[in-house]
């Protein structure tokens, strides 16, 4: 006999019904996943669309984009992903969350921002004379 002992696995997470909880993670990649909770579903629209901001904020920092072209760009690029995202992907129905531009604006300035910040620190660190 071995002295060691056995690591008990924790307990799943369940929900009322019995069933096992699956993680925000899953759900997001998968499209046939049900979003139960509304603002669960809110919150991987905002921070998805943080991730976009960050990633346009580094490349149009890294090519020398200025001006209006960069920030329509922007719009059109982070609006049209969410938009293919929960319309095309998921197809969820949007009158369950206030519509369809309810959904697009959805952590639009935050973004907007953070975008405008990472942009202006690139440009500046690598394009700066």
């Amino acid at each position: 006999m071995s002295g060691g002992r056995r690591k008990e696995e924790p307990p799943q997470p369940l929900l009322a019904n019995g069933a096992l909880k699956v993680s925000v993670w899953s759900k997001v990649l998968r499209s046939d996943a049900a979003w139960e909770d509304k603002d669960e579903f809110l919150d991987v629209i905002y921070w998805f669309r943080q991730i976009i901001a960050v990633v346009l904020g580094v490349i149009w920092g890294v090519l020398p984009l200025r001006g209006f072209l960069g920030i329509a760009g922007f719009c059109l690029i982070n609006a049209g992903v969410l938009y293919l995202y929960f319309s095309n992907y998921l197809q969820i129905d949007e009158e369950e969350y206030g519509g369809t531009w309810e959904l697009t604006k959805e952590g639009f300035m935050t973004s907007f921002a953070l975008f405008m910040v990472i942009w202006i620190i690139f440009y500046t660190a690598i394009h700066y004379d």
